[in-house]
C-alpha cells in the first residue's frame, strides 16, 4: 500500500502593507550576526526583551544570558579565526503582524553545514526594534 503525503503548502505571502516592515527586518537577520547593528552587551540588551529566549536548532531552550555568553564567545573566537558570514545565505522571508507593532518573521538560513528555517518575533517600540523570541529548526531530507 502506498501512502500519499499531502502536498507541502508554501509559506503565506507577506501582505502588501507590510513590505516596508519586511524590508527593515530582513536587514537585521540573521540576528546577532550583523556587526553594523552593534556588538556590545549594551547593544544586545537594547535589541532583546528582558524576557527574551530562544529555541535552538537542537530543540534546546536558551535564556537571554546564555545567548549573550555564546555570542560573546563566538565574537572572541572570530578575532583569531575570521568568521565567514558571507557564506550564510538568507531567503524566503515572510512576515505576518501578530499583534499591534509585533511581527512574526520567518526565513530560510543556508549555512555551509546545514539548512534551517528561522522564526523571530519582533516588536517595534518607539524607534527601536526588540526581539521577543527566536527559533531555528533544522531542515532534513
Amino acid at each position: 500500500m502506498v501512502v500519499e503525503h499531502p502536498t507541502r503548502e508554501p509559506a503565506r505571502p507577506t501582505a502588501t502593507g507590510l513590505q516596508d516592515v519586511l524590508f527593515e527586518l530582513e536587514r537585521r537577520e540573521p540576528i546577532f550576526h550583523r556587526p553594523e547593528l552593534g556588538t556590545t552587551r549594551e547593544d544586545f540588551e537594547r535589541s532583546t526583551a528582558p524576557d527574551f529566549w530562544e529555541t535552538g536548532a537542537s530543540g534546546q531552550r536558551y535564556s537571554r544570558e546564555f545567548v549573550w555568553v555564546t555570542i560573546e564567545q563566538r565574537r572572541l573566537a572570530a578575532q583569531q579565526d575570521p568568521y565567514e558570514r558571507d557564506a550564510w545565505k538568507t531567503s524566503d522571508f515572510q512576515l505576518r503582524e501578530i499583534a499591534p507593532n509585533t511581527y512574526l518573521l520567518t526565513y530560510t538560513l543556508e549555512q555551509p553545514d546545514r539548512l534551517t528555517r528561522r522564526l523571530t518575533i519582533w516588536q517595534r517600540t518607539n524607534s527601536n526594534w526588540t526581539i521577543l523570541y527566536h527559533q531555528g529548526t533544522v531542515v532534513t531530507e
